[in-house]
């Protein structure tokens, strides 16, 4: 088993803990922190992957580096790395994407069934990636992207961080609102723009694989 595929079943088994730990109300700090390490270990398990393709000789600044396009060499190396890997193994980036749809739809599904948000944005989630993944299936994976839009608001580095970012945020805050009685009105603000940037993301995946 590959590094990076450990390291998003590893992930997915976080992601369960924190659903129980929801389910029964424990320490909102300590649910909060381990949902944080589970969508960290999203980023992680790309860098793995390269890092095994490179033989082991990848170091995670130079990775990093690349991530956030500050270095072109750094950039061609983790590039040439992470082509190598996805030429070695085709169930890798689709155990990534097993891993992200298993850890979201897992926080929509606990929080509709505490009757925190509505069933219908579950329902339209659940729609969208559904149609989305689909119409991607043909191209392989998100990275074989062209148009400029899908690039923009789907495998840009910026888009990337935003939605990782939107689902900690969001999901953090509802299970402080479930364990900790905190205002949902702000639930609501963060749950709507994470839907509306989901869509957004969809509609790239739907017009891309349309093409």
């Amino acid at each position: 088993m590959r590094a990076a595929d450990a390291a998003t079943i590893l992930r997915m088994l976080i992601v369960a803990l924190v659903v129980y730990l929801i389910v029964i109300r424990y320490d909102a700090l300590i649910t909060v922190l381990l949902f944080v390490v589970a969508t960290a270990l999203d980023a992680v398990d790309g860098y793995l992957a390269a890092w095994q393709a490179s033989g082991y000789r990848l170091g995670f600044l130079t990775y990093a580096r690349a991530s956030i396009g500050r270095d072109r060499l750094a950039m061609s190396r983790a590039s040439k790395y992470k082509s190598i890997s996805a030429k070695q193994s085709g169930f890798g980036p689709r155990m990534d994407v097993a891993g992200d749809r298993f850890a979201e739809y897992a926080m929509w599904v606990v929080f509709a069934a505490v009757s925190i948000i509505p069933l219908f944005i579950v329902m339209a989630v659940i729609f969208i990636h559904s149609i989305a993944d689909a119409m991607m299936g043909a191209r392989g994976t998100s990275s074989h992207m062209r148009t400029r839009f899908a690039k923009a608001v789907y495998t840009s580095n910026a888009s990337r961080g935003l939605i990782n970012v939107l689902k900690i945020a969001t999901f953090g805050y509802l299970m402080l609102v479930y364990i900790d009685a905190y205002p949902m009105v702000y639930g609501y603000v963060l749950m709507y723009a994470l839907f509306a940037f989901i869509a957004v993301r969809g509609a790239a995946e739907i017009i891309e694989g349309a093409r």
